[in-house]
């Protein structure tokens, strides 16, 4: 991986990385697909009609359906999938988290039952960065242990320690085998954890940024804490984490999410929120959101946002947009997501300019004005 810092506006960040695989300018938003593919487009509607340099696809469940062996029997997610740019991987660690009646942590790892067929696993730091590389992801996450917020102290110490333990154990395993020749092209990211305690934030980022990884993350948030306090975190966390590597707000969220985080130095996000809400009726617009199940959309003849230059709103209707909602049309699905996706990788474009540009703080305050916030 290369890493370059483009430009700084306070401290937002413009820069790029380059994989084996794509270019990717941040700040960035990677579509969520979960198990290879984004919920109801393929690698053409990623590739050509949005234009992404990089999505996710999940550890978990791509290790239990279809398993990770027959993805490397096809040489990994790109040629799998026929998206031929960046994948970046979860750990599971926040399956493992969200699916917790079905789990337990221990000082090596995490056993789950599947949410397929409750068929017993187990995850070890080891085990994950295998599942990794037989993905032949480009960014991989190790594995770490999450935990709900509010915790208690003795809970979030654990966390801390576990997490740091388990990542001296993946950094080393994962360029031993780096040395054999296995996973040259991938690159590593740690997670740091801490909930929101200033004080274990700031343990847990100094003890895995002084070890060997290619980025960082934050991990951890927007798991029931407060949006105020999830912003203090991260702001107080960023802190502690290099310049000179890339930084991920794992699991966040909403547009204003992204704003407030890039604000704090974030480069790189992911959530499903864009293509959830889609599917359930809520499109993005430039002036806040927009609820396309509305009676008040049947006749209306206008695009989702006449500001949107996207697929879907350079094309259909709110009127047929509502039609294809309420009639339960698989098409709405794609025209929906497709839409919601283009307006997140747009913000981040426009983001990127007003950095670029040395106008952030005016970008930030147009974009709540047009919200009228």
């Amino acid at each position: 991986m290369k890493f370059s810092i483009d430009a700084t506006d306070g401290k937002a960040r413009a820069t790029t990385i380059k994989t084996a695989n794509s270019t990717i300018q941040t700040p960035v938003f990677m579509p969520v697909g979960t198990v290879g593919s984004v919920k109801a487009l393929d690698a053409e509607d990623m590739l050509e009609i949005l234009k992404t340099d990089i999505i996710l696809a999940n550890t978990y469940h791509m290790y239990l359906r279809p398993g990770d062996e027959i993805v490397n029997d096809f040489e990994g997610l790109h040629n799998f999938t026929k998206y031929n740019k960046s994948f970046l991987t979860d750990s599971g660690g926040f399956q493992a988290f969200s699916l917790s009646k079905n789990s337990k942590q221990d000082e090596n790892g995490i056993m789950f039952k599947s949410h397929i067929d409750g068929s017993k696993h187990y995850f070890t730091p080891k085990k994950v960065i295998d599942i990794q590389v037989n993905l032949n992801s480009d960014i991989m996450m190790i594995l770490d242990d999450l935990i709900a917020l509010p915790a208690e102290e003795k809970r979030i110490e654990l966390s801390i320690k576990r997490t740091t333990k388990w990542a001296k154990e993946s950094i080393e395993y994962f360029r031993s085998l780096q040395k054999k020749g296995i996973g040259e092209h991938q690159n590593i990211f740690a997670i740091i954890q801490g909930g929101v305690s200033k004080k274990f934030r700031e343990i847990s980022a100094r003890e895995l940024c002084a070890l060997d990884y290619d980025g960082f993350a934050i991990g951890g948030l927007s798991v029931g804490e407060a949006n105020q306090q999830m912003y203090d975190t991260v702001e107080f966390t960023t802190k502690f984490m290099p310049d000179s590597k890339p930084r991920y707000l794992m699991g966040v969220g909403t547009p204003e999410d992204l704003i407030e985080n890039i604000y704090r130095g974030v480069d790189m996000f992911d959530c499903v929120m864009p293509t959830r809400n889609a599917r359930n009726g809520t499109l993005f617009t430039s002036f806040g959101k927009l609820n396309i199940k509305a009676a008040k959309f049947k006749l209306s003849d206008e695009p989702i946002d006449e500001k949107c230059d996207c697929y879907t709103c350079k094309r259909y209707s709110r009127g047929y947009l509502n039609h294809l909602y309420r009639s339960h049309e698989l098409t709405y699905f794609r025209l929906a997501s497709l839409h919601n996706l283009h307006y997140y990788l747009t913000l981040m474009k426009e983001a990127r300019v007003a950095i670029l540009d040395g106008r952030f703080e005016e970008f930030r305050k147009e974009f709540y004005n047009k919200r009228g916030v």
